[in-house]
């Protein structure tokens, strides 16, 4: 059809799988186990929803000032989004206009190459080394941004502040986005670098470690110019992005710090018990900080240990591209889930090994 040949075509990004049904493990997109902050549920159960008739606060001052506050910067740093991932598109489409590439590595989130092509961005990625590792040394070459996961997905491994900062102060002339979605469960924020660098900006979300990734919470932290300049653009696409539940029960999380660490405390200490088991089970993996393990069998390939997890309705994230086909993403999730799975992976690994399958 004539209209087609207008019609902006990109590959799109393909989420975890939402299984229909209950009684299911569902550990393959990285939600948390547990559930939100008690004060926001209580805070949920008795909001005046009749305020729905009204447009929410556009600038989500009071999400924004308690973050401020909990990250110690000022409010004019800090920009919010409906989840990260509306802070990272609305930072591509703001940031990267060079027309020269912009660098990302070469096993990350898959959403950067879609964000890239949806805006026409041009990209490079930068290969891992054979441990999984960014070198910083691949990102000093012209480009027109970088973006980089710490901790990475899907390998969990984080980089240290030393390569974290060698990146952005080879890159000063272009912004760099660090991505710490899951820097609450062992990682070290680059945070602390705003004071050097004023081309910097963190993004995180309230979605992993605050488990609240179905009222789409994200933020990012930067200088008041970068920040300005996303305000900018957020009011030219759309001003009331966040809706007033996601505001207010937003604060009540920020403000739960004793939850916070309880629920992230417990999610560390199971990822690494799994750690231990799944070495025993014949599984090597990245060291995680991250609340996920990506893991490899030494002898089952990834994508049959994958359908069969899937057919006892146990579902982790597996995907057919290359370095990574032969490993599978692992959420972790409670205590119970866990013993679940490892029991399932002990026994399917046992008949394999006695040729029973």
């Amino acid at each position: 059809m004539k209209w087609e040949e207008n019609v902006r075509k990109v590959v799109p990004y393909v989420a975890g799988e939402q299984p229909g049904k209950a009684d299911v493990i569902k550990l393959n997109t990285n939600e948390c186990p547990y559930p939100p902050a008690p004060g926001v549920e209580r805070l949920a159960a008795r909001m005046a929803y009749g305020n729905l008739r009204l447009y929410p606060n556009s600038q989500a001052s009071m999400l924004v000032e308690a973050l401020a506050g909990y990250y110690h910067v000022k409010p004019e740093q800090v920009f919010v989004g409906v989840g990260s991932d509306d802070v990272l598109a609305m930072a591509f489409m703001t940031f990267f206009n060079s027309g020269n590439p912009i660098l990302f590595p070469d096993v990350t989130y898959s959403f950067y190459d879609v964000w890239a092509d949806l805006y026409r961005i041009p990209y490079k990625t930068c290969p891992l080394d054979e441990k999984w590792h960014i070198r910083a040394e691949d990102y000093q070459q012209p480009n027109g941004g970088v973006i980089f996961p710490n901790p990475n997905a899907p390998t969990g491994l984080l980089e240290s502040m030393e390569t974290v900062e060698e990146i952005i102060r080879t890159n000063q002339d272009v912004v760099v986005i660090v991505d710490e979605a899951y820097v609450d469960f062992g990682g070290t924020s680059a945070l602390p670098l705003l004071e050097k660098y004023d081309n910097l900006l963190v993004v995180q979300t309230f979605s992993k470690s605050r488990a609240m990734a179905g009222l789409r919470i994200g933020f990012c932290i930067g200088s008041e110019k970068l920040i300005g300049y996303l305000n900018d653009v957020k009011f030219s696409f759309n001003s009331y992005t966040m809706n007033l539940p996601a505001q207010v029960l937003g604060v009540e999380a920020v403000r739960d710090e004793v939850y916070f660490k309880e629920i992230t405390g417990k999610i560390i200490k199971t990822r690494e018990r799994v750690k231990k088991e799944l070495k025993r089970l014949g599984f090597s993996f990245p060291d995680s900080r991250a609340n996920f393990i990506f893991a490899t069998h030494e002898t089952i390939p990834a994508k049959e240990l994958f359908q069969a997890l899937r057919a006892a309705d146990i579902y982790v994230r597996y995907w057919e591209k290359p370095r990574i086909s032969n490993s599978l993403r692992i959420t972790i999730g409670t205590d119970e889930q866990m013993d679940r799975l490892l029991v399932f992976l002990e026994k399917y690994l046992k008949m394999s090994k006695n040729g029973e399958m």
